[in-house]
């Protein structure tokens, strides 16, 4: 089996079979990290630059050991299965969407924190939607994109590097006092990986936005114009990708850990809807799919 293949196989697997329900290689990855900032932890970007190189490098390797030593593509199916998630964010999307329809708003705050780490206290029925549409969007370059981009560059270690710094970033890229510098690492190198993987993701976008009832050149126009202007510079692109393909407005008022922000606003459209987060969601496996055909390709 060829790399393209075996990346193809292990997107099947996820879209089938979705998350490892036990001994999940991620859940482990982070284990050991966190046991590791625990012993090595100092509030300097030395160290936490040592320690980020260390995690990703030893993820990369031992992968990499793994499938010269075995079968690469078996290794590549595998590892890629482990490192996506398009079926479980589409399924606990799914989930936050029918609570808000069925106006269980205290259920639907609840079951947010599955997709983001925004706080959910007071959010309407709108905000939600808009919390949905915008993690669907992140998402879907972070946790599908991403990793087959990276397994189509560099094989089963990129897909472990990848998935290593996007999890250390979840960990560690935190603006407060204790992560200000030990995270400093982690936050610029998921940035640097997932800066192609926003690019291609709000390209296929665009490209699949008809399935959504959206314009192509209205998805370029409203990345071109609203990308730029998200403080995240990956994920202002997937944002605006996404809010120009659903006709919607994303950005406003948010919290993370009780600091509240102000996001700009990305889009010219009208606020989401319940309705808009199964949109958001059947345009997140259209790009998913899209990838996993092209890295395939690519790699054949």
């Amino acid at each position: 089996m060829t790399d393209g293949g075996a990346l193809l196989a292990g997107y099947v697997a996820d879209l089938v079979a979705g998350d490892p329900r036990r001994w999940h290689p991620v859940a482990g990855f982070g284990a050991t990290a966190a046991t590791i900032e625990r012993s090595a932890y100092a509030p300097s970007r030395v160290r936490g630059a040592l320690v980020t190189g260390a995690l990703v490098a030893g993820a990369a390797g031992v992968v990499e050991l793994l499938a010269r030593r075995t079968s690469r593509a078996a290794v590549l199916v595998a590892v890629t299965w482990a490192a996506l998630g398009g079926r479980s964010l589409r399924r606990e999307a799914g989930a936050v969407g029918d609570f808000i329809e069925r106006e269980e708003l205290d259920l639907a705050r609840s079951r947010l924190r599955s997709l983001c780490g925004r706080d959910a206290t007071g959010l309407d029925a709108s905000d939600l939607s808009r919390a949905v549409v915008e993690s669907l969007a992140e998402n879907t370059s972070d946790a599908v994109v991403g990793a087959l981009l990276w397994g189509a560059i560099a094989g089963p270690g990129g897909v472990a590097a990848y998935r290593a710094a996007n999890t250390l970033d979840a960990m560690f890229g935190h603006r407060n006092a204790r992560y200000a510098q030990f995270g400093w690492a982690a936050a610029r190198l998921d940035d640097a990986m997932s800066w192609p993987a926003a690019r291609a993701c709000a390209a296929l976008a665009c490209l699949a936005a008809p399935l959504v009832g959206g314009s192509l050149l209205e998805t370029v126009r409203t990345i071109r114009r609203d990308g730029g202007a998200h403080p995240s510079p990956n994920a202002g692109q997937v944002e605006a990708a996404f809010a120009g393909a659903l006709g919607l407005r994303l950005g406003g008022p948010l919290a993370y850990a009780g600091a509240a922000e102000v996001r700009p606003t990305l889009g010219a459209g009208r606020t989401p809807t319940p309705a808009d987060a199964r949109r958001a969601a059947r345009l997140s496996l259209a790009v998913s799919t899209a990838a996993a055909l092209l890295t395939a390709a690519v790699r054949r």
